[in-house]
């Protein structure tokens, strides 16, 4: 069979190596191996051991406590019904089953997408859904062509900066449901601002709930990182209750925003009985699952109607921010547990597997999805084996959006608002300031420029934050590092390629030293560290050696590579002289045929004399 298949491949191949022919190029690419490739779950499932399936129902049920109250506090955050942040808990579990290159990632809503969202979609459904379905193609185009490097142009002090400000902007904007406030503004300014100037309308009951399920989320996640010290006895294990007393509190500890939701909820339950209604709760959510259907582009208000063109018009810039950070988002969380873990991802695979989980999210109303960092180390710590406890958390997720929705709206906005502030607050990472003072001051200035530029808008933020690492990154392009020998002869060794960011600071470099003051000195540029030049470089020679010849002062070009010779001879260049080595031309630098017709002539009779 196998052999067959290589036969037919072989017989198409084309006579012309540029012409382009669709059935050569299906069958090269189309091959089993690529299957399997692009299908990770191909890989993995012929291996899957029975002993792997409580390691993997075990982390998926314990997924699925911590994605349902988060994801109810994150449809929050988007501004949209409380039920799209489950709508959006799911699906992606389902296609990461079989295309994600990680066991560890679980796909879902997050604190960054949701902050995304609400900027972009401005509470509209319709418009977060569309959304979803442009981001997954635009992530799955970007996979197929594998274009997964471009988020390497993202620096790290970018990303830091991103996240942090991210983070302090969902939680302050958090605080309004915390003290109880009403009509406050979503942007970061606006929104601190109003929020001090309304302080003395805060709902003490708010304050209250809020601030103790803060604390009680504190307090189960320090009980969860206990590490339980044995006696020093030989031979002491612990015994079977022990063991199990810890790994229930592990268990309360990892799911402790079901927990705190749960136990808010019920104290609500409480002071209804009584006919106490002093709290802020969520609004109602809609029972049932999604109906699977197409995304509209459409939006009906009232005797208007929004078309998709509307729709992209609206959505503006986060169409390139919202696949972008969701792509970046998932890699690096990807990474981090790979290394942890001791296994690769594969960034090509990454971006087709989040792309199709939001195409197909998209069909169950969705908002954009991307891997989660909280839900995957609850994912990595239960031990998860294979993706397939992305199939226990997706079955959850469905059960409770059948059976417990009726139930979601006696829980506080102040809990979920809790559940969002603690979850934020370990994103922002000033410590990493003290680390690039003492290393590298430069990178301090992306990560401020994204840090202040994200308060003003998501995407403002980016953009300065990598305009100014790529100045920072071409900035040795426009000023090369030149080394100088100041003897009779000045020889310049610039410490890389010649580009045109630096063609200005090269020339006047040379006239100053060379040309400024009288008697001029003749010059070798030494090319020995040079391996590429542009056109616009090759003008600006040509100018230089005409301004030379014209002042007579003698410019000769040592140690070029054979190509770039070959480029420079091509070019036609006036008096263009180039010798192996620097030590040769500078040797040979009034040499150059016959005395008297020499134009160097007189500036070797002034130097002999």
């Amino acid at each position: 069979m196998t052999m067959s298949v290589q036969t037919e491949t072989s017989a198409f191949e084309p006579s012309c190596p540029t012409s382009f022919n669709i059935t050569t190029w299906a069958q090269r690419n189309c091959t089993a191996e690529n299957v399997r490739r692009k299908f990770p779950i191909t890989l993995w499932l012929p291996r899957y051991q029975c002993s792997w399936v409580q390691s993997d129902f075990i982390a998926g049920l314990t997924v699925a406590l911590t994605v349902i109250p988060q994801g109810l506090a994150y449809a929050h955050l988007a501004e949209l019904p409380l039920q799209y942040g489950l709508y959006s808990s799911f699906m992606g579990c389902l296609v990461y089953f079989f295309l994600g290159s990680s066991k560890d990632i679980t796909l879902g809503p997050t604190a960054i997408m949701s902050l995304m969202v609400a900027s972009y979609a401005e509470g509209d459904t319709t418009y977060a859904v569309a959304l979803t379905l442009l981001c997954g193609c635009i992530q799955l185009g970007m996979g197929i062509f594998q274009l997964g490097f471009l988020v390497n142009f993202i620096s790290f002090p970018v990303i830091n900066g991103f996240t942090s400000a991210a983070a302090i902007t969902i939680a302050f904007g958090q605080v309004k449901h915390v003290l109880g406030l009403q009509k406050i503004p979503r942007d970061f300014f606006p929104c601190v601002y109003y929020t001090f100037k309304n302080l003395g309308k805060t709902n003490l009951w708010d304050l209250l709930m809020g601030a103790v399920c803060f604390v009680l989320l504190l307090l189960l996640k320090w009980l969860k990182d206990v590490k339980w010290d044995s006696p020093d006895e030989i031979g002491y294990s612990p015994t079977r209750w022990q063991q199990a007393g810890r790994k229930i509190v592990w268990l309360i500890g990892t799911a402790r925003n079901a927990v705190v939701v749960v136990s808010a909820a019920l104290v609500v339950v409480a002071l209804k009985s009584q006919d106490i209604n002093v709290l802020t709760l969520t609004q109602q959510v809609q029972p049932g699952l999604p109906a699977f259907k197409p995304p509209a582009f459409t939006v009906h208000h009232g005797n208007s109607t929004e078309t998709a063109g509307d729709i992209l018009q609206g959505l503006g810039a986060g169409l390139a921010v919202v696949p972008l950070i969701g792509f970046l988002e998932c890699i690096a969380i990807g990474k981090a547990f790979a290394r942890q873990n001791n296994y690769r991802v594969d960034a090509n695979q990454e971006l087709l597997a989040i792309g199709m989980g939001n195409i197909v999210s998209s069909f169950v109303s969705s908002y954009p999805i991307t891997g989660s960092f909280s839900r995957t180390a609850v994912n990595s710590h239960s031990g998860v084996k294979t993706p397939a406890g992305g199939l226990v958390t997706a079955a959850v997720v469905l059960l409770s959006l059948g059976v417990l929705t009726p139930s979601f709206h006696y829980i506080p906005q102040a809990a979920l608002a809790a559940v969002i502030i603690s979850a934020v607050l370990t994103m922002v990472d000033f410590r990493v300031l003290i680390k690039l003072w003492r290393l590298q001051k430069m990178d301090l200035l992306p990560l401020v420029c994204t840090f202040f530029g994200t308060f003003i808008g998501i995407e403002w933020g980016i953009l300065a934050g990598v305009g100014v690492s790529v100045m920072i990154l071409l900035f040795p392009q426009a000023r090369p590092g030149m080394l100088v020998d100041n003897k009779d002869v000045l020889i310049f060794q610039p410490d890389r390629g010649l580009h045109y960011p630096g063609v200005d600071f090269i020339r006047t470099l040379l006239y100053d030293r060379a040309l400024k003051e009288k008697p001029y000195r003749p010059v070798v540029l030494d090319c020995s560290h040079m391996a590429s030049i542009d056109y616009t470089t090759i003008q600006g020679i040509k100018e230089v050696l005409e301004e030379f010849n014209r002042m007579r002062v003698p410019l000769s070009f040592a140690a070029l590579k054979p190509h770039l010779q070959e480029v420079l001879t091509a070019a036609d260049l006036p008096g263009f002289r180039c010798y192996a080595t620097a030590n040769e031309a500078a040797n040979n630098i009034y040499e150059d045929g016959d005395p008297e017709t020499n134009p160097y002539t007189p500036l070797l009779n002034a130097a002999q004399h």
